[in-house]
């Protein structure tokens, strides 16, 4: 983060903070809040982590009361990001009385943990740079966000608040102008959003939550994807001990896992297009279940309870297919071919580790899977369902199973893994650990 300060989510945060965050609060009380109850849901704001949220209330105030704003600049993109949830105005205190009140409340919350307190000089971020490309952003949306939030000075106060008393809180005060008027963002203005959060150290969430994004059609490419995906990452979900009342519960937690960088419905169309694959391969349901629980280290025993695979994988396909039909109706999936691309490279690095994973087992206490079994299933898949499929379910067995990699497997797993376009996380946080380093 610029100015040596440092990002908001090495220090803990992972949504909204400070003074937009009681702007959202307010926002969602709607209209005819008064001073004490706004007052409350400051000191509520400043009590979270055990008192550290109110380090960011008080400064993000005290940077709006150190500016040479006029009033009613402060007070236009106040109501803004507020919905008019509260107007100080309305209530004798002004809008530097109610900054000044939030001051306190911040300061007297600190005390408790800290008694000896004492608020330090305010650390506006002015960064040129960063500043212009805020006023560009804000621009950009100034005729959509001036007529949808009914105050036609706005643009021009938040601006000001930008260039005159911080671009940090300028920029979020302007997202929550957005949010709160409802206002459609296009695709590329949201990218460039989400890089300018970056540099100022906000939490994703910060830009992404509440937000109207314009989004592009639904697609099964690849984009925005930095981890596991498709069956192979519901497996992975079920392996971790799952926390859902129901199985289908469980599904529909992994098909809305969108991100912040992907079309919602994404997740469950790269999930149907897996599962729909399997299914149309012809491999048999003992096969399918056995590969189901080895992926899942019998995190949820389809044959303890009775269900084939095919049954299993059926229902999959109906829980993505209703999501899909709610959050992207438009949404027609292609037929998913078999490809056969890469389907050697692939085959040589599983047989390649097929004799060490012999040697081992998945799930030793209840019911274990021989690992040659196991590599067994997975040739089928590379060679019947889907080479890439195969090669996300080899890496995850590399992982279950235990078995060394070498840093010449390693870099040949990089490079597969590149021709199919995963995300950098993916190869990462499946078997780095497992690479036998000199």
């Amino acid at each position: 983060m610029s100015q040596e300060r440092p990002a908001y989510y090495e220090l803990g945060h992972g949504d909204d903070l400070g003074l937009t965050a009681l702007a959202e609060r307010l926002a969602l009380a709607g209209t005819g809040t008064g001073p004490m109850a706004a007052i409350r849901c400051a000191a509520e704001i400043a009590d979270g982590a055990e008192g550290a949220d109110a380090v960011e209330l008080g400064e993000d105030a005290r940077r709006l009361i150190a500016s040479a704003l006029p009033a009613r600049v402060l007070s236009t993109v106040w109501l803004a990001a507020s919905g008019y949830g509260f107007d100080p105005d309305n209530h004798g205190m002004g809008i530097r009385g109610w900054l000044e009140s939030l001051s306190e409340v911040s300061t007297a919350r600190l005390r408790q943990n800290r008694r000896s307190y004492a608020p330090p000089p305010v650390r506006p971020v002015r960064d040129e740079r960063l500043c212009r490309a805020v006023v560009a952003e804000i621009r950009a949306s100034a005729p959509a966000l001036a007529r949808a939030s009914g105050l036609p000075d706005l643009v021009d106060a938040l601006e000001q608040v930008v260039t005159g008393a911080d671009g940090d809180l300028g920029m979020r005060l302007f997202l929550r102008a957005l949010k709160t008027s409802s206002v459609s963002v296009p695709y590329e203005q949201y990218g460039r959003m989400l890089a300018l959060g970056r540099q100022f150290g906000f939490p994703p969430a910060v830009v992404y939550d509440g937000l109207a994004i314009d989004w592009p059609p639904v697609s099964t490419t690849r984009t925005g994807i930095d981890d596991d995906f498709g069956l192979s990452r519901l497996a992975r979900l079920f392996g971790a001990g799952w926390h859902h009342r129901t199985p289908r519960a469980a599904i529909a937690n992994a098909a809305t896992g969108d991100g912040y960088q992907r079309p919602p419905g994404s997740e469950a169309a790269v999930l149907l297009e897996d599962t729909r694959r399997m299914l149309g391969s012809g491999l048999s349901d003992d096969t399918i279940t056995l590969l189901w629980l080895a992926a899942t280290e019998r995190g949820h025993n389809l044959d303890w309870i009775g269900i084939g695979g095919r049954e299993w994988l059926q229902q999959v396909v109906e829980v993505c297919e209703a999501h899909l039909a709610r959050v992207a109706p438009a949404y027609v999936p292609s037929p998913p071919a078999v490809r056969t691309d890469r389907r050697d490279a692939v085959l040589r690095e599983i047989r390649e580790q097929a004799p060490p994973a012999a040697a081992r087992v998945i799930s030793p206490e209840f019911r274990p899977l021989g690992g040659d079994t196991v590599f067994g299933v997975l040739e089928q898949v590379v060679t019947r369902v889907d080479p890439d499929l195969g090669f996300r379910l080899f890496l995850r067995f590399l992982q279950l199973l235990q078995l060394p990699v070498t840093e010449e497997q390693y870099t040949r797993y990089g490079s597969l893994a590149g021709l199919f376009r995963y995300g950098d996380d993916h190869l990462y946080w499946s078997v780095d650990h497992l690479v036998q380093r000199t």
